[in-house]
């Protein structure tokens, strides 16, 4: 009964793990899914941003020649 009791008032304290350990741990797997995708978006959004701006350059580079 001690133990419980102890248990008990350990967890109350907020110096014990919380209750829903489980359910945190999966939001967390969540958003770290998350954040790869958001990151590989990114990394996708940046290679197309330097291939337009070289195709804008090339262009440039046509226009002004003489």
């Amino acid at each position: 009964m001690s133990e419980s009791l102890g248990e008990a008032v350990f967890r109350e304290s907020g110096l014990g793990p919380p209750d829903n350990v489980h359910s945190l741990q999966q939001a967390l797997t969540d958003r770290e899914q998350q954040l790869l995708e958001l990151r590989r978006q990114l990394d996708q959004r940046d290679d197309e941003l330097a291939a337009a701006r070289a195709a804008n350059r090339e262009l440039m580079n046509q226009l002004n020649r003489p």
